[in-house]
């Protein structure tokens, strides 16, 4: 007896999906992304239904994609979808798997941006800050190159999570910005959950900063405020222009201060840990090109040390 093929709309099964196989199991940094493709297949085929998948609409799907996106891109989107479709073949809701030999196509590969600033880049930058008495996007912008945290890190400070005595800021959540129901949110992994060392004018400033407001609200945001990407990397663009340096983003900003910790002479171990990454291997790879670097000048001071024996 032939199985009776599914006529529900795509995004909905997609949805479906998600909902019985990916949450709960995977960590929430992954799950954002099969929502974000979620967003995309209910954007790019509203009026897909399963027994109209096969081979050509999903490669016309994912040319759609591919119009506005780099071919990397396009390849993580591909992947999101292609779980989901096995699962339908296998069980029988579509006659082919479509995702058989996809052609992965995408938008020419943009010219990367520099990453991170060089010490006096980073000193003309924070010269341009409008650092008032109130709590604005310069502080933030001021507090993620102090720090390095990641931008949904540090929208989701509260004045709590500054511990003034022990010279630290405590990290143990993010702000979804992304999706509805803004707010609170676990961190991207284990490792993100830390305690940042702070220098002491940037404490004092964020003490005076914080007095009296609400010690378990988020500083820079409104509880169910959208806040945009866009908008603080705009600021920076700004700032970069009037210091007339090199334009970066606020996660820039992140990498300038790895950077240079790693030009100090702190450990990658420890450069790591402050970042929050899952592993130092992560780390390297990253920063891959500054360790080659100091890898270097560590050989030079070995060989005049060695002449001296």
């Amino acid at each position: 007896m032939a199985t009776r093929t599914s006529t529900k709309l795509f995004y909905k099964y997609y949805r479906n999906w998600i909902d019985l196989y990916k949450k709960g199991a995977v960590r929430h940094a992954t799950l954002i992304k099969y929502e974000l493709a979620y967003k995309h297949v209910r954007r790019l085929c509203p009026d897909l239904h399963m027994n109209q998948i096969d081979r050509k609409s999903y490669q016309t799907l994912l040319n759609k994609f591919a119009e506005t996106h780099e071919r990397e891109t396009t390849l993580d989107f591909h992947h999101h979808l292609k779980a989901s479709l096995t699962d339908a073949y296998e069980d029988g809701l579509i006659k082919v798997d479509p995702t058989r030999k996809a052609i992965i196509k995408g938008t020419q590969k943009r010219k990367k941006k520099k990453k991170f600033l060089n010490k006096n880049e980073l000193e003309a930058l924070i010269h341009e800050l409008n650092l008032s008495p109130e709590i604005n996007w310069d502080w933030f912008i001021y507090l993620v190159s102090k720090t390095g945290l990641r931008f949904a890190e540090a929208l989701a400070l509260t004045p709590s999570d500054f511990d003034y005595k022990n010279k630290q800021i405590i990290v143990n959540k993010s702000w979804n910005y992304k999706f509805k129901n803004y707010g609170f949110q676990p961190t991207k992994n284990k490792s993100s959950n830390r305690k940042v060392f702070v220098d002491d004018n940037t404490l004092k400033a964020f003490r005076k900063l914080n007095k009296r407001k609400d010690p378990n609200q988020p500083i820079f945001v409104s509880q169910g405020q959208k806040i945009f990407n866009s908008t603080v990397n705009s600021r920076v663009e700004t700032l970069c222009k009037h210091a007339n340096i090199p334009t970066i983003s606020i996660h820039g900003l992140r990498h300038t201060h790895a950077s240079l910790l790693l030009f100090q002479g702190v450990s990658v171990l420890s450069v790591s840990q402050r970042l929050g990454h899952a592993n130092v291997t992560t780390t390297q790879e990253t920063y891959l090109h500054i360790i080659q670097e100091l890898e270097t000048k560590d050989n030079r001071k070995i060989l005049k040390y060695l002449k001296t024996l």
